[in-house]
């Protein structure tokens, strides 16, 4: 059986997003939160629409807390431009996503309004999410 080739330099790509989350798996401030139950790229737009989608509908009470950030660069070759000439310009910045992360956290508000805050803020995302609520909640 032939065996692909095996090269000794370390190609410069973006990554494989295996496996379940390894951090930021459990609240850590709020009462409630939704967790992602799939991998993917989450742009700073998203996670920005997702946020305004939930303060919104809060009204300025409670606390949201963002548990991701965008910290990876997604970069883009300028259309009809050839090939080489090295590595185009940052395009834009997403934060890796992995199934059972934590995307936001809201404390301070009753069960009602957290569930419809964060069910308004993951329709903006494009992973699909569950609400999450700690255990030590009284109702």
């Amino acid at each position: 059986m032939l065996q692909p080739k095996k090269t000794k330099y370390r190609k410069a790509q973006k990554g494989r997003m295996k496996g379940n989350s390894g951090r930021g798996h459990r609240l850590s401030n709020g009462m409630y939160g939704i967790k992602s139950l799939d991998s993917n790229f989450l742009t700073s737009r998203q996670i920005e629409a997702a946020r305004i989608a939930a303060t919104r509908y809060m009204k300025r009470e409670g606390h949201l807390w963002i548990k991701i950030f965008p910290d990876k660069p997604i970069t883009k070759k300028p259309l009809e431009v050839r090939m080489g000439k090295g590595k185009g310009a940052v395009e834009y910045w997403v934060a890796v996503v992995k199934p059972g992360r934590i995307l936001f956290e809201i404390g301070g508000v009753s069960l009602d309004v957290a569930k419809e805050a964060l069910r308004l803020a993951a329709q903006k995302l494009p992973v699909k999410t569950k609400l999450i609520i700690a255990r030590d909640y009284e109702a």
